[in-house]
């Protein structure tokens, strides 16, 4: 009876996120409904999941998205993060399942979706090079066969929502300074990456950023729960214009794509995100798309809305270009 109640003694209780118990245990109150892969009927679209071993010895999931009738080394390739945090969410959720069959489905792309380890068991970094590994191993493995028969590796995107936008962000940075893996289909070429409604933050308030004490104390609880203790609010992974932070000019892509809504409480982050891009002296293309009135991952609560599918379209002439 004592090692139950031992077991069950709460260590931190993040709720509505998580709670850790001493024995180690980790309660997920949301985020944590699955969906296999396989045939999707109403879209026609075939997925599967693989198992990439990372350095450590372990591995991570990443589920592949594959169009109907995909004609030899045709289909663009996208690398999706998914957001919630760093800490729920994960590429088996119903909602990232179905908008990556509706969004492999219209842009005609083959989808690669990341489930990089989460916190609270693995803080960052642990996302960042879970990420990194599945980025270099898509770019130099010659052992998937959807890959081997059907992607164009050079046409490479990176995209991501929330937090999923802010690895993005990251590999794209390190994708500048770093050589990706090259396979037997020669270089591959990271044309673009996408950051929608971008998961960045900072201790000064920017533009018309909340300054409500309350609002801002929720968002920098939730990075210190996922970052290891050394890594505070104005870090240069949670913001990217702190001092000492990689220049923007850096990022290894040709274009950029940022979306906001303007009832998110990231938006002035995100804008600011691609004024500093546009004006560091990147060799690129920016983008960057608003919706007004809208909330954080509003196309994702509601995908069948006008503004929604208004936002589809831009994300597939993106992929498409």
């Amino acid at each position: 009876m004592s090692n139950q109640i031992h077991s069950d003694e709460i260590l931190i209780d993040f709720y509505p996120r998580f709670r850790t118990y001493k024995s180690g245990r980790v309660e997920r109150f949301f985020g944590t409904t699955t969906v296999s892969s396989g045939l999707d009927p109403s879209t026609g679209i075939l997925s599967k999941d693989i198992l990439l071993p990372l350095p450590s010895s372990s591995s991570i999931s990443v589920r592949l998205f594959l169009p109907p009738h995909p004609q030899p080394h045709s289909l663009p390739i996208l690398l999706y993060f998914h957001g919630g945090g760093f800490c729920i969410e994960s590429t088996t959720s119903p909602t990232y399942h179905s908008y990556l069959n509706s969004l492999s489905l219209t842009a005609t792309v083959l989808i690669l979706s990341v489930d990089y380890r989460r916190a609270p068991e693995h803080l960052l970094p642990t996302a960042y090079s879970d990420s990194w590994q599945a980025l270099q191993w898509l770019t130099s493995s010659p052992e998937e066969e959807w890959l081997t028969s059907y992607a164009d590796f050079t046409r490479l995107f990176l995209a991501g929502d929330s937090a999923g936008a802010n690895i993005v962000h990251q590999l794209a940075l390190r994708a500048g300074r770093e050589k990706l893996g090259e396979g037997p289909h020669g270089s591959p070429e990271l044309r673009g990456a996408m950051l929608v409604h971008p998961y960045f933050w900072g201790s000064t308030p920017v533009g018309n950023e909340t300054r409500d004490e309350l609002a801002r104390s929720k968002v920098e609880w939730l990075w210190k729960m996922t970052a290891s203790p050394e890594m505070g609010v104005d870090h240069p992974c949670f913001n990217p214009f702190a001092e000492g932070a990689p220049p923007l000019a850096g990022v290894g892509c040709r274009r950029v794509l940022v979306c906001v809504a303007s009832e998110d409480v990231y938006c002035e982050r995100g804008k600011l995100y691609y004024e500093k891009l546009v004006g560091s002296g990147w060799d690129g293309v920016g983008e960057l798309w608003v919706d007004e009135g809208e909330v954080h991952v509003f196309h994702l609560i509601k995908p069948l809305s006008d503004k929604a599918l208004e936002m589809m379209k831009k994300v597939v002439a993106f992929l498409n270009y």
